[in-house]
Order: structure tokens, then sequence, then C-alpha cells
């Protein structure tokens, strides 16, 4: 692995100088790799897809710090872009949201983002999701403000409250995070065009999050620009590569179990492979040094 920490932008950098960020998921480091590889400004780490890669388990609070954080470390150690890392709940009170902080901001995070469901939280796109009080959550905001070590930790505040409590409440609370402290507001679940309009005019000026999922979500999909137009700075895309790559080790094993040889329409070779994982540079240090 390369150190690519010192070459990383801050959120705050990237996000004044691209003002708008699609944030596909890495859910393992070679993602990662290809996310960067593919253009792409900065990327995100998120529960959905890091769990099911992991465990092959849903995301419904089976997963916590401990294995969460060692698998972002293999991820964030792989790229040099900026990435946004799901904290779920903070898993706990202001004493585990401030280890929780720590803990990602010395791995190397660029961002974070932290949600006020309560416990058992779930997929941010699945029913019968539940919210602590925005009290609460206004405590964990604060204790992740006082935790970090410098402000260029970005921290985005996620609200659930659009299912079961409606969108004025997830609006107040969205400004009550701000107020704690918060560098930005992420609303989970808009359920039509008209409230990510209504959203995004309430929070104008502010960096404003969602996510879509392209099937099965809650969210309506559009077009990343459009998302943009409407006034959001970062949208999330939870299950985009996760769900194509399911699919193609799928297909994949099914043309192995019937005797069948890789499509080669639908798979790199060696070369390509040995590039995308830097052979090259490992044969460089073999060479100076071994």
């Amino acid at each position: 692995m390369r150190d690519v920490n010192s070459n990383r932008a801050t959120w705050k950098a990237v996000l004044k100088r691209e003002r708008f960020l699609p944030l596909p998921v890495a859910h393992d480091a070679l993602t990662a790799r290809l996310i960067e590889r593919a253009g792409f400004h900065a990327y995100q780490i998120g529960g959905f897809a890091l769990v099911g890669a992991m465990h092959a388990v849903p995301d419904i609070d089976l997963d916590h710090l401990g294995e969460n954080s060692e698998a972002a470390r293999r991820i964030i150690a792989s790229s040099s872009l900026p990435v946004l890392v799901d904290a779920d709940d903070g898993y706990g009170d202001v004493k585990n949201v401030t280890r929780t902080v720590r803990e990602y901001e010395y791995l190397g995070a660029s961002a974070l983002f932290m949600e006020d469901q309560r416990p058992p939280k779930r997929c941010g796109h699945m029913d019968n999701k539940q919210v602590i009080d925005a009290a609460e959550m206004e405590k964990k905001v604060r204790a992740a403000v006082a935790a970090r070590r410098t402000p260029d930790l970005f921290l985005l505040a996620r609200t659930d409250a659009i299912q079961p409590l409606g969108l004025d409440e997830a609006l107040r609370r969205g400004e009550r995070y701000l107020k704690a402290g918060a560098d930005g507001i992420y609303l989970e679940g808009p359920r039509t065009e008209s409230e990510l309009e209504r959203i995004g005019r309430a929070f104008h000026g502010v960096p404003l999050a969602t996510s879509v999922l392209e099937r099965g979500g809650k969210t309506p999909w559009l077009a990343p620009r459009e998302f943009e137009r409407l006034g959001y700075s970062m949208v999330l895309y939870p299950s985009t590569v996760i769900f194509q790559a399911t699919n193609a080790i799928a297909r994949a094993l099914r043309r192995l179990h019937d005797g069948q040889p890789a499509d080669v329409t639908e798979s790199v070779d060696m070369d390509q492979f040995e590039e995308i994982v830097d052979l090259q540079h490992w044969k460089e240090i073999e060479k100076r040094l071994g």
C-alpha cells in the first residue's frame, strides 16, 4: 500500500472545488481503487454495502465499530480520494460517539455521517425506522465536534425522521443539528420530487446530502445534475456498485458451474488486473531494495 493520506484533499476543499459530489460506495479496497480510476473526486464507505460484502447479512444493526473500522482501514489505505464514512448512530452515547470520531479520523476519514435512528438501526431505505429525541442527537453532534482533532474532518448529521415523523419534523431536526455544530445536513428518504425540492429550498447554501437507490429505494431516481439543480451538494449511491457486482459474480459462477469459460467481454485480463492492483509499484520496490 502507498502512503495516500498525505495526498488526500480535505472534504471541504473538494466540495468547494467541485460544488457537487456523486458518491459511489466502496465495499472493499479494490472497489475504492476502481472508483478513483473511474474519475470520481470522492467516495463513501457505507454500511449497507459493507456489511453485505463482509458478512452476507442485511443492514439491520448487526455490525459495529470494531469490524467496520477494520474494513474501513483497508479501504481508506487503497485510494487517495477523500472519503465519507458511515458512522451509523455513533454506536452508543456521547462516549461512543467520541471514540468513533477519533478512530475514523485516525484512520484517515475525510468526513463522517451519523444518524438519529433509535437502535436497532437499519438501512435508511427500509421501513419501520424509529428515531431518538432530537435533543439526544444534538448531544451526539456536539460530542462529535468536540472529539475531532481538526475542523478538516467534515461532520454530516443525518436525520431519518421523514418516514416515522414526517418531513416537517425532519426539516426542524436538520436546523437543530446545524446549530449543534454539524458542517452539513443529510436527509434520508425523501419520497417525492416535491419533497426533494422543499428540502433543497429549506437548506439553500448549506452542504446538503441525500441518497438514492436505482432499484427498491424510497427516493425517486433523478440524474445527478438534477439533484445539484435542486440544491444538493452530495448524493450517496449505496447500492449502485454492490447490486451490479453481486449480479456479475452470480453470472460468472453460473457460467463456471455450467462448464463455460469466462465471457471475455465482461472480464478484465491478467495484464489489466495487474495494472489495477499496481504490480509495477511493488516490482520497483523489489528491484530497488530486494
